[in-house]
């Protein structure tokens, strides 16, 4: 991605995955990249962050959108995550 704003290396979570950016009257789709990261240091937060290619948008700006999670959090999303995939691996 040019103009990345996220880094994109080798500890990078998931990178070239398959977004969409949907707004009121328009959908883009782009490569996309997540990453989830702590601070090494005293964390006291999950990151979560996602990015567009922003070479494949016409509409929206280049921005990446992070969430903060608690380690409650970030369990809860690891539940549902783990729940879905389940359902799409019976489903295959």
């Amino acid at each position: 991605m040019a103009d990345r704003i996220l880094p994109v290396n080798a500890y990078t979570t998931l990178d070239l995955l398959e977004g969409r950016a949907e707004g009121h009257g328009f959908e883009e789709e782009a490569y996309a990249v997540l990453n989830v990261t702590s601070s090494r240091d005293n964390p006291d937060h999950v990151k979560l962050q996602l990015e567009l290619d922003n070479t494949e948008l016409e509409r929206l700006q280049p921005h990446a959108d992070t969430v903060r999670l608690s380690a409650a959090e970030a369990r809860k999303l690891a539940a549902a995550l783990e729940e879905h995939a389940e359902n799409v691996e019976r489903e295959a």
